[in-house]
């Protein structure tokens, strides 16, 4: 009459039904007041009617029975009368739900809950594998699984056994490909690499879990020193990658499997990942010596390794040629690293000789072009250009070594250019006035027209004369 929501009043009868043990009544009555819920896979567990009528099932160790006033029937007569024909579940846990209360919460989780409250008492009850087969069954998106069985799993300590199961379920993992992907995602964004890595070997995924110990191998290290330590994690690396070489060509002659979940990558990749590996370890090694024996000089915020991209596996190669007793004891190994990966090497070069200068080594310096043009691959201008690009610290570099390294250069044009750019004009002219005749007079009058700029009488003088 009063035009009031009927609901709360079917929502408490309904109550005092079930807690009178009327679980007939009870259905009755909530049928009036619960709905199912718009969307299954929604992530919550359902309306707070519906959560307040499993949560009072789950905490009842058995309904009372009204009927002829017994209010103490055995577990076996309760079972007996309130067993009802009307719910057919799609599974059952043998030998875990056979109470009454546990059948009268799945019906009402099936009638009115969303499929994440029915696994969430499938998986609170320790019936993993009930949990499982619903998520398939109702094809729910892999939210439902991380929310409602693999956190549960993980937490409670019992990733093996989900392991196990789904394994017993689908023994090539293919339904599980989207879950699992998830599982590993969300685990990266959790950072639980060690988690994430059990759950890689166990997906066989080998490519993935190569990339996990690279980040085991990397992430933290403030030295080379702690990297040595870490060398078992390279030998995983190339353990995972021969294990996923050894799947590849084996099954190369078999006819084409479905798209997997597992990352996939080309033999020639694999192998080119393989020799990082190996001059990973021979750089872990020397550095790690070298830190060791004290020859190590540099220090840097972050620690490069071959495993960053193009500019850190630059600083890598620097790193060993500056870090060993001298340029020619770890200029091998740059060498290989500056060919394997086609950087850029006269850059590095020429970030060596700069550091070199900083560090007052110049016969360090004058050893690296020999190295350099020993190298069999530098080109005819490398050792100059290297030269070139030190000498904006020239103002700190003696005059003895700095006219050393000038004329180690082998072009007389750039060691004009060098004598330019320190500013010395006599050296300048004199080489200058060596050029074959057209070309000197135009280096000469260059000359002369920088010591009028720069108001040196003496060289402007000597270059007119010349003229």
């Amino acid at each position: 009459k009063s035009g009031l929501d009927p609901g709360g009043a079917w929502h408490a009868w309904g109550m005092a039904c079930l807690k009178a043990g009327n679980l007939s009544s009870a259905r009755e009555k909530f049928n009036r007041c619960l709905k199912p819920p718009m969307d299954l896979n929604q992530l919550n567990h359902g309306s707070r009617l519906v959560q307040d009528v499993i949560q009072y099932l789950e905490s009842t160790v058995k309904p009372i029975l009204i009927a002829d006033d017994d209010y103490f029937a055995t577990l076996r007569e309760l079972e007996a009368t309130l067993r009802t024909r009307s719910l057919s579940l799609e599974m059952m846990c043998e030998g875990k739900i056979q109470h009454n209360y546990y059948q009268e919460c799945l019906f009402y989780l099936h009638s009115y809950g969303t499929n994440l409250a029915i696994i969430s008492f499938y998986m609170r009850h320790d019936c993993m594998r009930e949990a499982l087969l619903h998520l398939l069954n109702k094809e729910s998106p892999s939210e439902v699984f991380i929310e409602g069985i693999f956190i549960p799993s993980y937490e409670s300590g019992k990733l093996h056994m989900l392991e196990n199961l789904l394994e017993t379920i689908d023994p090539g993992l293919e339904s599980w490909g989207v879950y699992l992907i998830a599982a590993c995602k969300y685990l990266q964004r959790k950072n639980y690499y060690h988690i994430l890595y059990e759950l890689q070997q166990f997906m066989k995924d080998h490519v993935r879990a190569a990339m996990t110990c690279i980040r085991f191998f990397t992430h933290g290290a403030k030295s080379y020193t702690e990297l040595g330590g870490k060398q078992t994690w390279l030998l995983k690396i190339k353990d995972h990658l021969k294990v996923y070489l050894q799947e590849v060509s084996r099954n190369s002659g078999r006819k084409k499997m479905a798209c997997t979940f597992r990352k996939k990558m080309s033999a020639t990749d694999v192998s080119r990942h393989i020799n990082t590996v190996d001059l990973q370890m021979e750089v872990t090694k020397f550095l790690h010596r070298c830190e060791s024996s004290g020859t190590s000089q540099m220090t840097g915020s972050s620690l490069p390794t071959l495993f960053g991209n193009n500019n850190m596996k630059m600083d890598v190669a620097c790193k060993v040629m500056l870090e060993g007793k001298n340029i020619e004891e770890g200029f091998g190994i740059a060498f290989r690293v500056l060919q394997d990966f086609q950087l850029e090497a006269t850059e590095v070069y020429s970030k060596v000789a700069k550091q070199l200068v900083k560090q007052q080594k110049y016969s360090e310096i004058r050893q690296l072009l020999k190295c350099v043009n020993e190298s069999g691959v530098a080109a005819k201008n490398d050792g100059d250009n290297i030269i070139l690009n030190c000498l904006n610290e020239f103002k700190n570099i003696p005059a003895e070594d700095l006219d050393n390294l000038i004329q180690d250069m082998d072009s007389d044009e750039n060691k004009i250019q060098a004598y330019v750019m320190c500013n010395k004009l006599r050296s300048a002219y004199l080489v200058s006035v060596r050029q074959e005749k057209t070309r000197a007079v135009q280096l000469v009058q260059h000359v002369r027209q920088l010591a009028e700029s720069s108001r040196d009488d003496i060289v402007k003088a000597i270059c007119t004369q010349w003229l």
